[in-house]
């Protein structure tokens, strides 16, 4: 089988990232209409309550994802940093490697997230009327962990190398297999907020093992080999020591939002289903933010390992400034649009007030999000994944919390708890421009020091 591997470290910088960050886009709009379709169909089918349940599911979730996902992204850093170098015994390692640990992630998250998700939910104070369906969806989506590990771990190789098509030609299949079993499941067989988890389940389920196929016959040296994979020791270190930052950031990042999840579900299921939906919409900022955020750091990772400083300082300018202006494209429509999109999800007016209320104060700061992404990613590819874990701890963690319990009684609306976002996008985009400019992050963590970790 043929691969469609990219090595970015010749030709055009702008040709590279945009057709690497183009499949990604459209894969994630995929991944994004796949969680979507879930809230339409629960909305429209089981009514606000149960809007509310599967709508607040994403914090919860990246809480219990976030760590083991931000060690895949060091581990994309490890492989596209061999893969620039020509290092093919090291990347066979890197590769297998992260298979196992993706396989033991998974395990561990079924059992934590089936065992876990009662309490965690109770804690963030989701109502009595919402609970019982929010414990049913979130413990029939972990018994599928194993499955969305695995496509992240799959799908992450296929990023560092290059190949970001076969990644878009699954999330295209397990997507459209979403919207058929959600809508059979749920409007034909009635099985409730469980029939959503379970066809999500089923989606991802399809998506990894169209992966693992992939990856185990394609033709090239980051080849998977099953009898192959295991722990090697000195490489998961390597892996560690990239991915561990990123995915405390993750999770502590998620634990504030949880934090602010917690507030607004205090404004009741209302809120929630509103809040809900707009989170939804959100995702589709995250669009050219991820996408191109994610181009940047295999540029960043593939060059700096085939030591081409000066190549990965002119993409890594040329991605984050893609992010921004895309990103507010995006933002400047849903503000305008924020009424009917709310609307499709539920028709209920207070539900579209909070909805609505949320996007026109957020939306228009959706450029400060890309500049903290966009920069975050350029400092992983160039293996300095600890800097973005301190400043979104601070920013979005430690800051944001405290805003959000001293605010919020003082002021008393909702309108104060969306406010947090902006605020702490502003400080997080002042640091990571301030070290973007100011630091020697190109010569900071050369091909010799990855060897040696």
């Amino acid at each position: 089988m043929a691969s469609h591997a990219r090595r970015m470290t010749e030709g055009s910088i702008p040709r590279h990232i945009i057709s690497f960050a183009l499949p990604l886009f459209f894969g994630n709009l995929f991944q994004q209409l796949y969680n979507v379709v879930d809230s339409l169909v629960v909305g429209n089918f089981l009514g606000s309550e149960a809007l509310a349940a599967v709508g607040s599911s994403a914090n919860m979730i990246f809480l219990m994802t976030g760590l083991f996902h931000g060690v895949f992204i060091g581990a994309g850093v490890v492989v596209s940093r061999y893969y620039g170098a020509r290092d093919q015994e090291n990347l066979s390692l890197a590769v297998h490697t992260t298979v196992a640990f993706g396989i033991i992630a998974g395990l561990l998250l079924t059992v934590g997230g089936i065992t876990l998700a009662p309490v965690i939910l109770r804690w963030m104070g989701t109502p009595d009327s919402v609970l019982p369906l929010s414990i049913s969806y979130f413990r029939v989506y972990f018994c599928g962990a194993l499955a969305s590990v695995l496509y992240s771990t799959f799908n992450g190789i296929f990023n560092a190398v290059g190949d970001s098509k076969h990644p878009l030609y699954y999330l295209i299949i397990s997507s459209l297999l979403n919207v058929v079993l959600d809508l059979l499941f749920v409007g034909g067989f009635g099985w409730g907020v469980s029939g959503a988890a379970f066809a999500t389940v089923l989606s991802q389920a399809t998506s990894a093992m169209l992966g693992l196929i992939r990856l185990i016959r394609v033709q090239d040296v980051f080849r998977l080999t099953p009898r192959r994979i295991r722990l090697n020791l000195s490489m998961l270190r390597q892996i560690l020591h990239m991915g561990v930052p990123a995915g405390i950031q993750n999770s502590i990042t998620s634990l504030a939002n949880l934090v602010v999840q917690s507030h607004i579900n205090a404004f009741g299921a209302l809120a929630m289903a509103g809040c809900g939906a707009y989170s939804k919409i959100e995702g589709f900022a995250f669009l050219p933010i991820t996408s191109f955020s994610m181009a940047t750091t295999t540029f960043v990772g593939q060059n700096l390992g085939a030591e081409k400083h000066a190549r990965a300082r002119k993409g890594a300018a040329f991605g984050v400034l893609s992010c921004v202006i895309l990103a507010e494209l995006i933002g400047i429509g849903i503000y305008t649009f924020s009424p009917v999109l709310i609307s499709f999800f539920d028709r209920n007016p207070e539900v579209i007030a909070f909805g609505v209320s949320q996007a026109r104060t957020v939306t228009l700061f959706y450029f400060l999000l890309a500049i903290s992404h966009g920069i975050a990613g350029v400092l992983r590819g160039a293996g300095r994944s600890i800097i973005p874990m301190f400043v979104m701890m601070i920013c979005w963690c430690l800051i944001r919390v405290s805003y959000i319990v001293v605010a919020t009684p003082i002021i008393g609306t909702i309108q104060s708890i969306f406010w947090a976002y902006p605020l702490t996008w502003s400080l997080s985009s002042i640091c990571f421009l301030t070290y973007f400019f100011k630091a020697d992050w190109v010569h900071a963590y050369s091909k010799s020091n990855i060897a040696r970790t």
